[in-house]
């Protein structure tokens, strides 16, 4: 399988690429970088568009090239320039060309380093793709170590995907440990009045309780198929979303796992509310799973 590294024309920052080469160093896939240049006709129809999208290809290859050069090491990294509609677009169309397995981007420049912000390719991609999709934080460094730990975030009934699952898959392929985490950021008022902290701690502590069963019941399930270790089950809770994944610890070598909503089209990436708040504040890289098609006949 393969590793789609994406970037526009007008912005080759090698987070993306240090993540996808720890990724390849992990799985043992190859990657493509690949700068998709933006066209709004074919070519061939107008010979000025046509000369100056040439020249905005061949600048964004160079630049592209001088990346690649950095990172490559032992990697096999292979470059190409190709030319779509849009930016979302072409990396899919690159996605069938070449049978990628996922597709790897950076964070909006927007964004806050060592964190993810989704710019507006990045939100279509995480929105439309029908292969993973890996979001590194901005200025993401390059490491020679491989991943060594999926963390997966399990959203109760929301998990439409069957994540757990998939996480375990994916941390036997990867040869990494694996994690499951919830996120809960309590009520400060219901119905207009404050809840007493004895109260709240309560709830808390029940809707713990009732998630952590929820999720080793799956897990328990995903050992039916898939021969998994000791895997930690962790619950993050805070007065907001930042202080509530950063209540459980990270380390360097993670990854965020997270699936899409339950209102997302079956085989396409649908980012729902809770997994935005919760990428918008991972200090880690995080990689979106499309939703997948279950057979109730199983």
């Amino acid at each position: 399988m393969t590793i789609i590294a994406g970037f526009s024309s007008s912005r080759q920052g090698s987070a993306p690429l240090n993540l996808a080469a720890q990724l390849a160093r992990t799985t043992g896939e190859k990657i493509i970088a690949a700068v998709v240049v933006e066209r709004a006709l074919p070519a061939g129809v107008d010979p000025i568009e046509d000369e100056y999208r040439g020249f905005l290809a061949s600048r964004a290859g160079a630049s592209l090239e001088r990346v690649v050069a950095q990172v490559r090491g032992d990697l096999d990294i292979s470059t190409t320039v190709h030319h779509s509609s849009s930016i979302s677009q072409g990396l899919m169309e690159l996605v069938g060309q070449h049978g990628a397995g996922v597709v790897v981007v950076g964070s909006s420049s927007s964004g806050l380093l060592g964190r993810i912000a989704l710019g507006s390719v990045t939100a279509r991609l995480v929105h439309t793709s029908k292969v993973p999709v890996a979001l590194a934080p901005r200025g993401y460094p390059a490491s020679p170590v491989p991943l060594q730990r999926l963390t997966v975030a399990y959203g109760g009934a929301a998990d439409a995907v069957g994540l757990i699952a998939t996480g375990a898959e994916l941390a036997k392929q990867w040869k990494v440990r694996l994690r499951i985490a919830s996120f809960t950021v309590p009520p400060l008022t219901l119905f207009g009045g404050s809840i007493e902290r004895s109260a709240e701690e309560l709830v808390v502590k029940q809707w713990t309780s009732k998630t952590t069963d929820a999720a080793v019941q799956q897990l328990n399930a995903a050992r039916e198929q898939v021969s998994i270790p000791d895997v930690d089950v962790v619950i993050g809770t805070g007065a907001d979303w930042r202080a509530a994944v950063d209540d459980i610890a990270w380390e360097t070598g993670d990854v965020l796992l997270l699936g899409s909503g339950a209102a997302g089209p079956t085989a396409q990436v649908f980012l729902g509310s809770a997994a935005s708040k919760i990428l918008r504040h991972a200090p880690v890289p995080a990689m979106i799973v499309p939703k997948r098609r279950i057979s109730h006949g199983a």
